[in-house]
């Protein structure tokens, strides 16, 4: 299936400029319009401020896109798509249909294309209550040479059975200026990270130690939100216990339980969750540029 890549990537790849990759579910599926095109937009401002050059990562009538132009963007802000993992893929191809590409999508495309550095909010993981229940961001993160930027998982999964999973599978987690994994809403989660790194620098010394040892991981690097739109675990948990329960109740599960829950949560903290959403996403996207200069 050939990948698009527009030509201001080609250019910046040609010219070993910084590129940060930036996923298309969080269009789609992550916030309503036109809540979803300002926070895609800020995080692309956010990029280019710091000196890379940002690169939104979906799939347009069927065809996997590196670099969607910004009417390409604003169409998928105002439209229903398919929320794109790695399976969908040849389904969207089949059908021609948009999609916002998952991080798991987003991450093997842009490794396809040549970047390195991928810019997002949480990592999908293990859910709570159902152990079988794994996102493919996982696997993924286990067999594609990108770098992750992310506030750690979403707060609505098992974060322990999530970092045990990375454990397993050999995926360095590296905690940015903290030695505690971030829980998403929350700055610590109570679990240690591999390493603690205070430079962009250090990222990327780990991520050519990887190559140079031939390893097939990515590498994660967890990010707390910043201070001032932290919600304290005390005061999330049980928004997120209720939103489970209430998920559970109704039925909801597989790739619908993700949006719902986030939904929810918006509801029920006040719109508290979704400032501090798009707090981390912008705090992510400067890491991630900032990274991406190194390499």
């Amino acid at each position: 299936m050939p990948i698009a890549i527009a030509e201001t990537v080609q250019t910046a790849l040609a010219n070993g400029a910084p590129l940060v990759a930036l996923e298309s579910a969080l269009i789609t599926h992550g916030f309503a319009y036109p809540a979803n095109l300002e926070i895609t937009r800020r995080m692309a401002e956010t990029i280019r401020a710091a000196g890379a050059i940002p690169a939104v990562i979906g799939v347009w009538e069927g065809r996997p896109t590196v670099g969607l132009t910004e009417a390409q963007i604003e169409s998928l802000a105002r439209e229903t798509a398919l929320k794109t993992s790695i399976r969908d893929l040849p389904l969207a191809r089949l059908r021609g249909l948009h999609g916002g590409t998952t991080v798991a999508a987003t991450m093997l495309l842009a490794q396809r294309a040549g970047l390195r550095v991928f810019a997002t909010g949480g990592i999908g993981g293990v859910h709570r209550g159902h152990p079988e229940d794994v996102s493919a961001d996982l696997p993924t993160l286990a067999t594609t040479p990108v770098i992750v930027v992310c506030a750690g998982a979403k707060a609505i999964l098992d974060l322990p059975r999530t970092l045990e999973f990375l454990e397993t599978w050999g995926v360095p987690v590296l905690g940015w200026q903290t030695a505690t994994f971030p829980a998403f809403y929350s700055r610590e989660s109570g679990l240690p990270v591999d390493q603690r790194v205070t430079h962009a620098a250090e990222v990327a010394a780990v991520y050519d130690s990887q190559r140079a040892l031939g390893l097939s991981q990515g590498l994660l690097v967890a990010a707390p939100v910043p201070p001032e739109a932290e919600i304290p675990a005390p005061e999330i948990e049980p928004l997120i216990a209720q939103a489970v329960a209430e998920a559970e109740a109704q039925g909801i599960s597989g790739k619908q339980l993700t949006p719902y829950l986030l939904a929810r949560l918006v509801t029920l903290s006040e719109a508290r969750s979704r400032r501090a959403n798009e707090s981390l996403l912008l705090n992510n996207a400067q890491i991630a540029a900032q990274i991406a200069a190194q390499l």
